[in-house]
């Protein structure tokens, strides 16, 4: 009997147990129930878009040609382009010193004095336009060695002598743009607020006479990822980040060929130039036949014949041929139904 209900008590109270344990799970789980129940529907997290612009691992500083839409668009991939001055006639009184040419020298600050306030914001937005497309990526020093490079050109006598005239250089022709991304379509892509604004800020200081003496007198550039033949041809003053920095050899590369030393102003619209139409103009139309005047070579119109067309219609279907100085074609019965009675 002893037995008996010590079995029973033990199992009250696991029963007992159980039952206070079981009352909150079942509340619980009834409560999850209610909430999934009226819970939207799960939507999957859509897939990341995939990497553009400068955090994309395939873009390197100066991505040219990556999005070009015409076939040999130059210059290449991540270089700069060139001009060619082989012909171009050294000044008599330059003196060239074997020292002189194998030493990096530093530019002179550029100077801005006395630019219309017009010229000095087409300049910035420019440079600054310049340097985020082509080392957006690179370091402060990376972008200040790019800046110094166009302002290099814009003193030297090969190029023009404004920064935007530098910048948009060949822009107007299919393979002539000398900075890349004026022609590849890559300004139609977005612009990162924070790196824009880096790139200004480099470029103010450029403007203002900071000078990248590291690159000396370097017009121009590329990246590791290519090697243009024209580098064989230069003197490479320095590389920074992902860039090679070179300038031309002979007279040509020392600070005395940068005669433009002084800032003129007259900076042009910013912005890539209107591409130049190749296609052959339409033929002027000649006022005294209301047609354009015959082509050279060219097959001779067909005309209708008269006899072609019956007799009651051809007085009114067609010009006599010889009626090439505005004569009435006019019905004689009706010539004088315009006249005033009397």
């Amino acid at each position: 009997m002893t037995h008996w209900r010590l079995s029973t008590i033990r199992n009250s109270r696991a029963a007992l147990f159980a039952l206070l344990i079981g009352v909150p799970v079942l509340a619980v789980s009834a409560k999850a129930a209610v909430i999934a129940y009226y819970a939207p529907p799960t939507v999957a997290p859509a897939a990341p878009l995939p990497p553009i612009g400068y955090e994309s691992e395939d873009h390197f500083p100066g991505a040219a040609a990556l999005y070009v839409a015409e076939a040999g668009a130059a210059p290449t991939a991540g270089t700069t382009g060139t001009i060619d001055i082989s012909k171009r006639a050294i000044p008599t009184k330059a003196v060239l010193t074997p020292e002189l040419d194998g030493t990096v020298k530093p530019a002179q600050p550029f100077s801005m004095a006395g630019a219309s306030a017009l010229d000095r914001a087409r300049a910035l937005d420019c440079l600054s336009t310049a340097i985020y497309y082509e080392a957006a990526s690179e370091s402060d020093d990376g972008q200040r060695a790019v800046a110094q490079v166009i302002l290099n050109r814009v003193r030297h006598p090969a190029f023009p002598s404004t920064v935007c005239g530098v910048v948009y250089q060949g822009s107007d022709r299919a393979t002539g743009c000398q900075f890349s991304y004026a022609c590849d379509r890559s300004m139609a892509r977005p612009r990162s607020a924070v790196g824009m604004a880096r790139a200004t800020r480099i470029a103010a200081a450029a403007l203002n006479g900071y000078v990248m003496g590291a690159v000396g007198m370097a017009t121009h550039y590329h990246t590791y990822a290519v090697t243009p033949t024209w580098n064989r041809a230069l003197v490479m003053t320095d590389a920074i980040g992902a860039h090679f920095f070179h300038r031309w050899k002979g007279y040509w590369g020392t600070p005395a060929a940068f005669s433009n030393a002084r800032y003129r102003g007259g900076e042009p619209m910013p912005g890539p130039y209107r591409r130049i139409d190749p296609s052959p103009q339409a033929p002027p139309v000649s006022f005294a036949t209301g047609a354009p005047p015959p082509i050279p070579g060219a097959a001779p119109v067909a005309k209708t014949e008269l006899t072609t067309i019956q007799p009651k219609y051809q007085d009114v279907s067609v010009a006599k041929a010889d009626n090439l100085l505005g004569d009435s074609q006019i019905l004689d019965r009706w010539k004088d139904s315009g006249k005033p009675l009397r």
